[in-house]
């Protein structure tokens, strides 16, 4: 599963004009230079447990979702 992805994604971004791929290098660079933030394994499985509930039952929404779309829009 995880490979299939990783392809999909090289594909998509050997695919980018040089613009796009200027903007997709900047972003990657701002999720990298982010500092981490100490999260408990007990808060990490609910935000995955929440995920997982959303991506079967897309009628619901996330306290988050708009983010996740917006990492969509800009990553799709």
């Amino acid at each position: 599963m995880m490979n299939a992805t990783v392809e999909i994604l090289k594909s998509k971004i050997e695919n980018f004009n040089p613009e796009m791929l200027e903007a997709f290098a900047q972003m990657m660079e701002k999720f990298e230079s982010k500092t981490p933030i100490a999260i408990s394994p007990f808060h990490l499985d609910e935000i995955l447990y929440r995920i997982q509930f959303h991506n079967e039952n897309p009628a619901t929404k996330l306290d988050f979702y708009e983010n996740i779309t917006e990492l969509k829009k800009y990553c799709a």
